[in-house]
């Protein structure tokens, strides 16, 4: 059983032509009219004791956090990583494929935590990770971010994660050597109108 995981967009696949496999290899994914994808700022305060978690600080990062993914019937396999409620505001757009529908509208409106990065233990032995978030690229600068998606990678090797978790420090030279011009904008404007790392992490309550 080999390690399978995906990042934001690679977690979304058609219902009817590789749902049902990604359930079995990682377990879960983004259905259309089922799962949405909203910009917000996600709040991180409790991990599970899993080795992806291994320290993973309370953290709050603005992306495009999918969520309500589709899990297998009673989350069988799973283990969430990040969770967090989703507030009101990302349920203001109408309903359609990517945006809304009665039953995630139900699941906010409840305060129901929502599962934006979990792991998966295939009866087979085999391992799956997947993780909504990523849009933005500047979220690499956030530590506690980097970690979790590092730890997955060790994870799904069937590596020793490490106790302390896989520590990688990145500065901004390298944050814009992989960041592309994008609508008349170029790499340093984006970094400089971006808010400081500092800006959205507490040690201590994850609150931005």
């Amino acid at each position: 059983g080999a390690g399978f995981g995906c990042l934001h967009y690679g977690v979304e696949v058609p219902k009817d032509k590789g749902g049902e496999a990604f359930l079995n290899w990682m377990g879960g994914y983004f259905e259309t009219h089922w799962s949405v994808n909203p910009h917000w700022t996600a709040e991180f305060k409790s991990f599970p004791d899993h080795p992806i978690a291994n320290g993973v600080q309370p953290f709050a990062v603005n992306d495009e956090w999918y969520f309500h993914m589709r899990f297998p019937e009673g989350m069988k396999g799973v283990t969430p990583i990040l969770s967090a409620v989703a507030p009101a505001k990302t349920m203001e757009r109408p309903d359609g494929p990517h945006s809304g529908n009665p039953a995630v509208r139900e699941a906010v409106a409840k305060g129901l935590p929502q599962h934006v990065a979990w792991a998966f233990d295939r009866p087979d032995g085999g391992r799956g990770f997947g993780f909504t978030g990523l849009h933005n690229h500047l979220n690499w600068r956030n530590p506690n971010f980097r970690k979790v998606i590092l730890n997955a990678v060790l994870w799904l090797a069937k590596a020793e994660v490490p106790a302390g978790g896989v520590n990688c420090s990145v500065d901004d030279t390298l944050i814009l050597s992989n960041l592309d011009e994008k609508r008349g904008r170029t790499p340093l404007d984006v970094l400089r109108d971006a808010p400081k790392v500092e800006s959205f992490i507490s040690p201590v309550t994850g609150n931005p």
